[in-house]
């Protein structure tokens, strides 16, 4: 969940389109051989919105969702939320025709998102930002 502080000193969180459907979403990917979760998870918010930050190697919580596949099947995932303290964007990164990106208050972006324990957590995130640790 990447966020940073805002022009008012207030937080606010990042959402990105999906490439499929374009619904609002935060940066998310599978897990990668090598790599720690919270390192997938900074990767992925590289490739998919070119973020480079701070990420905290311990989870926020976590939310679910049926990812929709090619054959039209849905798998159900489970997707474990960490907190990414947003220092800079790369000028260009490898989605980024592919998708819309935009910063949103917490309670904001709680509302555009579709998965319940999502708006949940990006509720709650107002109250309680990460301190960025990795």
């Amino acid at each position: 969940m990447p966020f940073r502080v805002g022009p008012d000193g207030q937080i606010e969180v990042l959402l990105i389109t999906s490439r499929d459907t374009g619904r609002w979403i935060i940066p998310k990917g599978w897990p990668m051989s090598g790599r720690k979760a919270h390192r997938a998870a900074e990767r992925e918010a590289f490739e998919e919105a070119g973020l480079i930050g701070q990420i905290a190697a311990d989870p926020v919580g976590w939310y679910r969702y049926e990812k929709r596949l090619a054959d039209g099947r849905a798998l159900p995932c489970k997707v474990r939320v960490y907190p990414l303290r947003v220092e800079a964007q790369h000028a260009r990164w490898p989605e980024q025709d592919q998708r819309t990106l935009r910063w949103f208050a917490p309670e904001d972006a709680a509302r555009l998102v579709q998965e319940d324990e999502l708006q949940q957590l990006l509720a709650g995130f107002a109250a309680e930002p990460c301190d960025g640790r990795a």
